[in-house]
């Protein structure tokens, strides 16, 4: 192999060409934080752009792996993630249609011998294609009951892991502690997963803006005294048990806006402004039970 061949690939032209820095650009502008996130996506857009430009130039490597892990807890926007990651497959050509298909263990295991494999091997023919995202992944495996079918479940992703990785990818997303127990009792499992993301809990303040977006997308807004009593709830909640990251915050808009209608509606105003319609006020907020606590 000559090493010193002078050919020549532009790197930009094939980052445009390919218009994954839209998707990054996408990434940036609808997810709040998870800056460690945003990274290691970059990483991985980087390393596959640059094995498509060797594969260009007949440079034989070994084929990046593509399967991965996404861990953290609910509603740090680990699905949002998951498909934009789809879209970067996609757009650089290593999976042919793009989708994403969101599963969990009910998808794949059956309740009595011999429904598993036709269950598991139906959303596999679904997922052909695009990218396969496996929610709470650790429930598939429960080594303390011996009637329990996931294990077929994972024996069938293994082989079409190994066998049709050109064809599909898998994503098994989790609690951190949970899936690295998983990943220690399936070893063969861990091995194939190559791409491990963190997804961090959101901060307080994170999740005020997080909150702000929600009801700018839905045509609302806080009262000037309501964001220090939203950002409140966030710091109380989140030592709540169940927790949910964003998940929480839009449960609690979607009560506030509720208070708010009913407020307005036991008020007996006859005429309304469209301020009157469009305002969470702080009493939206400090009616939840969490400051009754």
């Amino acid at each position: 192999m000559n090493y010193t061949d002078d050919t020549l690939v532009n790197l930009q032209e094939e980052y445009e060409k390919t218009q994954i820095q839209e998707v990054i650009d996408e990434l940036e502008e609808e997810l709040i934080g998870l800056q460690p996130v945003k990274t290691r996506i970059k990483e991985i857009a980087a390393l596959l752009l640059v094995d498509r430009l060797r594969n260009s130039l007949n440079l034989t490597s070994g084929s990046p792996g593509l399967h991965m892990s996404f861990t953290g807890s609910p509603g740090t926007g680990k699905t949002t993630v998951a498909m934009k990651m789809a879209d970067i497959l996609y757009k650089l050509g290593y999976i042919k249609k793009g989708h994403l298909l969101t599963v969990t263990r009910d998808d794949l295991v059956g309740q009595y011998i011999g429904h598993t494999a036709p269950k598991t091997k139906e959303v596999l023919k679904q997922a052909m294609g695009g990218v396969l995202f496996i929610d709470e992944a650790y429930y598939l495996y429960k080594p303390d009951n011996e009637r329990d079918y996931g294990a077929e479940a994972i024996e069938i992703l293994l082989q079409v892991m190994e066998n049709q990785r050109d064809d599909l990818v898998v994503i098994f997303a989790g609690y951190k502690d949970k899936m690295d127990k998983f990943y220690e009792s399936n070893p063969g499992l861990s091995s194939r997963v190559t791409n491990h993301v963190d997804f961090p809990d959101y901060t307080a303040d994170e999740l005020l803006r997080i909150a702000k977006l929600m009801l700018e997308e839905q045509q609302y807004k806080f009262a000037p005294d309501a964001d220090n009593v939203l950002l409140e709830y966030a710091e109380r909640r989140m030592q709540q048990p169940h927790f949910a990251n964003a998940r929480s915050i839009r449960n609690a808009i979607d009560r506030a806006r509720m208070r708010q209608a009913n407020r307005i509606f036991a008020s007996g105003n006859q005429t309304l402004t469209k301020l009157d319609l469009v305002t969470i006020q702080s009493e939206d907020i400090l009616k939840s039970r969490l400051f009754q606590l």
